[in-house]
C-alpha cells in the first residue's frame, strides 16, 4: 500500500497514482484558496515552491532545493515523458487544464509559476507594465556606480588592480599551459603576453548552466558572466533583483574561434556557446534583463564604444541601468603568430606606448565591466557614485 499517494520512483511504472479531479473553478481549488490568503508579493513565491516540489518528485530528486527556479527544465533532466507527468501533477494540484507542452512553453520553474499565477488569479496578479524609461537632458550625467575586473596576475577586483599598479608588478608571462596550444614556430620573444591562467574556472551550477553546456561556452562568455554579476553586486544591487528590468548590456568582444576546439560532444550548444555576437545576450538571458543587449566589435576600441553606446541608451531612455565593458580570452595563439609575421609584436611582449623604445604591441587577456546609471537615479537609489562619464 502506498502511503499518502507517494510512489517510490522505481515503482512508478507499476503502481498508478490516483489523480485528484480538477475543480471547475481553479480559484476554488486548494492552491487557489491558499493564494487568495497571501499577500500578492508572496503568491508567486508559493507557486515557484510548488513547481519545484512537483519537479523534484518527478525527477526523483531528494528535495525541491535540488531544482533550480531559473534553469531550463530540459537542462535539469526533463524529457517528453517527465514533462507530461509534471503537467499532470500540476494540473491535479491547481485544478487547471494544462497543455502537454507546458514545460516547453514555459521553460523554467519561475516562468511556469508566473503562468500558473495568471491562470489561477484571473490576471489580478499580472504585473503592471513597466513605466517607460524617461529620456534625460545633459544636466543629468551618466555615472559609474559599480565595477569589476579580472586581469592577469591574479587581479580579481579593482582593488587588486590598484595594488598591481602601486606595486609595479610584472604580469607578462609565457603562453598558458592546459589550453593545448601548439607553440611550435614561436620564438621565446613572441610567445609572451598577459594571460588569465584560471580562465577555465567557472561555477556552472551557480549560473544554472549544465556541465555539458558550460564546456561548449566560449570562455569569454563564462568570465564576463562572473564579472557582470560581481559588478552589479559591487553597486549594492542583488543581481537577481534585476530580472525583468530594463537593464541594458553592451560588451566589446571578438570571435576567438573557440568553436574550432569543440568536438561532436558539444552539438546542440555550439551556436549559443561560441558566436561572439551572443556574448551580451548570454549575460542578459542569464540574469533575466530586458533592456537592449549588444556585442560590439570595433577591434581595440570595442570596450570604449560599448560604454559610449550604453551611455547613449541611458540618456535616450532606452534603459534604466546599463552594464558596459569588454572581454578577451584567446582560444588560440593565432594573433601572436599573425602579428609576429608583420613585425608588429614587441620583442619582450610589452607595449611601451608613448616611449621612444616602443617596438610593437603586446597582447593581453582580461575582462572589465562597469555599471552605469543616470546621476539622478543613482542618488534616488542610494548608489555610491564612483565616476562621472563626461
Amino acid at each position: 500500500m502506498v502511503s499518502g499517494g507517494v510512489v517510490p520512483s522505481m515503482l512508478r511504472g507499476l503502481v498508478p497514482v490516483t489523480r485528484r479531479t480538477a475543480s471547475a473553478d481553479p480559484s476554488e481549488s486548494g492552491i487557489g484558496a491558499q493564494l487568495a490568503g497571501l499577500r500578492p508579493a508572496d503568491r508567486l513565491t508559493r507557486l515557484v515552491d510548488l513547481v519545484r516540489a512537483e519537479s523534484s518528485f518527478v525527477l526523483a530528486q531528494p528535495d525541491p532545493e535540488s531544482v533550480s527556479a531559473r534553469q531550463e527544465f530540459r537542462v535539469q533532466g526533463f524529457d517528453s515523458l517527465t514533462a507530461v507527468e509534471l503537467r499532470n501533477r500540476l494540473g491535479a494540484a491547481t485544478g487547471l487544464r494544462l497543455p502537454a507542452t507546458l514545460v516547453f512553453d514555459y521553460p523554467t520553474p519561475a516562468a511556469l509559476a508566473e503562468y500558473l499565477l495568471t491562470e489561477l488569479m484571473g490576471g489580478d496578479d499580472t504585473p503592471a507594465p513597466a513605466a517607460p524609461v524617461r529620456a534625460v537632458g545633459g544636466e543629468d550625467p551618466v555615472v559609474v556606480v559599480g565595477m569589476s575586473c579580472h586581469f592577469p596576475g591574479g587581479v580579481r577586483s579593482p582593488e587588486d588592480l590598484w595594488d598591481l599598479v602601486f606595486d609595479e608588478r610584472d604580469v607578462v608571462s609565457g603562453f598558458p599551459a592546459g589550453r593545448g596550444w601548439d607553440v611550435e614556430g614561436y620564438d621565446a620573444a613572441n610567445a609572451r603576453g598577459g594571460f588569465l591562467h584560471d580562465a577555465a574556472d567557472f561555477d556552472a551550477e551557480f549560473f544554472g548552466v549544465s556541465p555539458r553546456e558550460a564546456v561548449s561556452m566560449d570562455p569569454q562568455q563564462r568570465v564576463v558572466l562572473e564579472a557582470a554579476w560581481e559588478a552589479i553586486e559591487r553597486s549594492g544591487v542583488d543581481p537577481r533583483a534585476l530580472a525583468g528590468t530594463a537593464t541594458g548590456v553592451y560588451l566589446g568582444a571578438a570571435d576567438t574561434a573557440y568553436a574550432n576546439l569543440l568536438g561532436s560532444s558539444a552539438e546542440g550548444f555550439v551556436m549559443t556557446g561560441t558566436i561572439a555576437s551572443l556574448i551580451a545576450g548570454r549575460v542578459a538571458y542569464t540574469l533575466g534583463l530586458e533592456g537592449p543587449a549588444m556585442t560590439v566589435d570595433t577591434a581595440c576600441s570595442s570596450s570604449l564604444v560599448a560604454m559610449h553606446l550604453a551611455a547613449q541608451a541611458l540618456r535616450s531612455g532606452e534603459c534604466s541601468l546599463a552594464l558596459a565593458g569588454g572581454v578577451t580570452v584567446l582560444s588560440s595563439p593565432a594573433p601572436f603568430l599573425e602579428f609576429a609575421r608583420q613585425g608588429g609584436l614587441a620583442a619582450d611582449g610589452r607595449c611601451k606606448a608613448f616611449s621612444g623604445a616602443a617596438d610593437g604591441t603586446g597582447w593581453s587577456e582580461g575582462v572589465g565591466v562597469v555599471v552605469l546609471e543616470r546621476l539622478s537615479d543613482a542618488r534616488a537609489n542610494g548608489h555610491r557614485v564612483l565616476a562621472v562619464v563626461r
